[in-house]
């Protein structure tokens, strides 16, 4: 006999182990192209993000909404904001103070006053 049965065997475990080594090989380098990708992509989006921020900080610049302003005044009713618009003076009035930190005897203030803020 050419082939023993144990040789057969051998030759198909073999032959299994290869084709797994490559099954894993080739499912690994899937992975990593697909990590790649998403890499690639998470920057793109971090980039892009920049760029937005870059836009919202130019087109909020406060020179730049007061031009605006005065541009489409008109067309808008745009006014000025007067104080009395948001808080009457008989309401600010009602606002209580603020009392005054009380020192401690080694100078230090009281922290339930100050909300744990040192002055």
């Amino acid at each position: 006999m050419l082939f023993r049965t144990r040789d057969v065997v051998m030759i198909a475990v073999m032959l299994s182990a290869a084709a797994f080594t490559y099954k894993t090989k080739h499912d690994a380098e899937a992975s990593r192209d697909r990590i790649y990708s998403l890499e690639s992509q998470i920057q793109a989006e971090k980039d892009a993000l920049d760029v937005l921020k870059a836009d919202w900080s130019l087109l909020t610049q406060p020179g730049r909404l007061q031009q605006l302003a005065k541009t489409y005044e008109e067309e808008l009713g745009l006014r000025l904001i007067e104080p009395q618009q948001i808080i009457t003076m008989q309401r600010l009035r009602e606002i209580p103070f603020r009392p005054a930190p009380d020192l401690m005897a080694d100078g230090e203030s009281d922290p339930t006053i100050t909300g744990g803020v040192e002055p």
